[in-house]
């Protein structure tokens, strides 16, 4: 199947989709899947571009494959998706070849805007998930890590309201929305001083005003927030909140706080699951590690797979370290012959976990055991034993 997987990727590559508007890529995967013995049920969780592909009995072991294929604007295929969705797809269909009549259940499922658009919690939320014992996917990357500290992350709308005045004609009645959310901006630097390892808050003035003679009556930004955990990100979410009401206590002024979409939770690993996917990658010269204490890779929306049931997400270089994704270099890569090689070596090395899987009841149990002695802890922050 090399080369009809190479297809499809490239294919993916030379038109790149953005976040929720896939739809060639999510065709493209969908036919792929049913000339392979799938049945697709296509826009599921209310999204176009989503999918679902089952393959065997419907009962357990139920082992997900997921596909992302979103590119980023202006970029392409700089995250490599194209080759997630490629792996992902070879590794279904080779698990359901070797299922065969045995029970059990291959699904493939079509996660669409991981960046920054949230398909995977969408789908979690309409109960594609229900009843999975596991998810697999990989992510291309400039590293060879089992796993990564993804964090958990948020962006926030926070708008103030205040009066419009003309500033010197009658500058009393005027009550400045822009001034107050200058001074949140002034806030959070102070807060963010004391912020711990892993957490951040970055953002951005997106509405300030309309000519220099009126009082601004409203001003919007976007804040960006991350944490190690989803607890950690909650406590943020609190205390940004708790900063900009005051503000608007003190200055006079409304404020409205809202979450443009639904948290990415932070990455919770499964050590018995990738050791799995390592033992199988090393047959083709990739020798995977933990990752570097201190580095933070950003956050995805694998985390709330991850913190539902248990997953993996390894990320296998495409690029040497010294590189970066999201960089024109990196797009380059995905449709490269090393973006080829490790795109049909995870595959395999997928396909050979999903079977795994399937094929050892007390993999899943121990998968699910550990799934749940982490969820006690969260100790996103500690390599794997």
């Amino acid at each position: 199947m090399a080369d009809r997987l190479w297809d499809v990727a490239c294919a993916l590559h030379a038109h790149p989709e953005t976040a929720f508007d896939e739809h060639r890529a999510a065709d493209r995967l969908c036919a792929e899947l049913e000339q392979h013995g799938f049945a697709v049920d296509r826009g599921v969780a209310g999204m176009p571009t989503a999918f679902v592909g089952r393959a065997g009995t419907g009962a357990h072991p139920r082992v997900a494959l997921l596909l992302e294929y979103d590119a980023l604007p202006g970029l392409g295929h700089a995250c490599g998706h194209n080759l997630i969705a490629a792996a992902s797809l070879g590794a279904a269909i080779a698990a359901r070849e070797a299922l065969a009549d045995q029970a059990g259940t291959v699904l493939a499922v079509g996660t669409p805007a991981e960046e920054g658009g949230g398909g995977k919690i969408i789908e979690l939320d309409a109960g594609v998930f229900d009843g999975v014992d596991a998810a697999l996917m990989f992510h291309p990357a400039v590293q060879n890590w089992s796993w990564a500290v993804l964090t958990a992350q948020v962006e926030l709308r926070i708008t103030f309201h205040g009066r419009a005045a003309h500033p010197t004609g009658n500058p009393t009645e005027g009550i400045d929305a822009l001034a107050s959310l200058v001074q949140l901006f002034t806030t959070l630097a102070a807060l963010r001083q004391r912020l711990p390892s892993g957490s951040h808050i970055q953002g951005i003035i997106t509405h300030g005003g309309q000519a220099t003679n009126i009082v601004p009556d409203l001003a919007e930004g976007r804040f960006g927030l991350r944490a190690l955990t989803t607890a950690a990100l909650d406590s943020l979410i609190d205390q940004v909140t708790t900063a900009a009401h005051g503000i608007a206590a003190a200055t006079a002024t409304t404020v409205d706080v809202e979450k443009v979409r639904a948290p990415y939770a932070h990455f919770r690993p499964n050590e018995h699951l990738s050791a799995r996917f390592d033992e199988h990658i090393a047959r083709h010269g990739i020798v995977m590690s933990p990752p570097e204490p201190g580095v933070f890779l950003g956050s995805s929306d694998i985390g709330n797979i991850s913190t539902t049931l248990p997953a993996i997400h390894p990320f296998v270089a495409i690029l040497d370290s010294d590189q970066s994704d999201h960089t024109p270099e990196f797009a380059v890569a995905a449709a490269g012959m090393r973006g080829r090689e490790v795109m049909l070596a995870a595959a395999d090395a997928l396909g050979r976990t999903a079977i795994d899987l399937l094929t050892q009841p007390a993999l899943v149990a121990a998968a699910w055991q550990e799934f749940h002695q982490r969820a006690n802890t969260d100790h996103i922050a500690t390599p794997l034993r």
